[in-house]
């Protein structure tokens, strides 16, 4: 499948890495992913500009995650405890990402894809075939980052105040004009 990526995507992806790797995260997720369309100057990185998604604020917003799911922080609410309460004491105390990883602990080898990831990456080249298009650039794999509400990339990016639904629809748009 990575054959078909474009230059554009394949740098994506390897930024993916670069940016798992700097928020000390243990798997590469379609959060990820999304920082690696953004670092570049495709359809995908204008389309989430103009939606008002940058790199430092959706930096900030993963962070705030904290590399756990909703499931997780909901699991320790449930037990009466606030991950966001002992994330803010711990930095109050001891500075701020005193709960991240310690420099450099996860900045060696091969980070690997979460399921998520690998099924965003699939569903881009469902994406490019339903375009009717031969090779599967950062348009393709955004639309496959989006497509499922469930995954950490749609959640973080609802967070911010993006209307996921409208972000499909243009770069949708955007990869139509592309081939056309």
């Amino acid at each position: 499948m990575f054959e078909r990526f474009t230059k554009e995507a394949r740098a994506a992806v390897i930024q993916a890495q670069a940016e798992a790797r700097a928020l000390s995260h243990r798997t590469i997720g379609p959060e990820h992913v999304l920082l690696g369309l953004l670092d570049g100057e495709g359809p995908a990185a204008q389309a989430l500009r103009d939606h008002g998604v940058w790199p430092v604020g959706l930096r900030t917003a993963i962070g705030r995650r904290g590399g756990t799911g909703p499931l997780d922080a909901e699991a320790l609410r449930s037990l009466g405890i606030d991950l966001d309460a002992v994330r803010e004491a711990a930095e109050e105390s001891f500075g701020e990402g005193a709960l991240d990883a310690p420099p450099g602990r996860f900045r060696k080898g091969h980070i690997p894809f979460s399921k998520e990831a690998k099924k965003a990456l699939e569903l881009s080249l469902r994406h490019a075939i339903r375009l009717k298009h031969k090779e599967i650039n950062g348009g393709h794999i955004l639309l496959g980052i989006l497509h499922d509400e469930d995954f950490a990339s749609v959640l973080v990016l609802s967070e911010m105040g993006v209307d996921v639904a409208a972000l499909r629809e243009d770069v949708t748009r955007r990869l139509a004009a592309d081939a056309a």
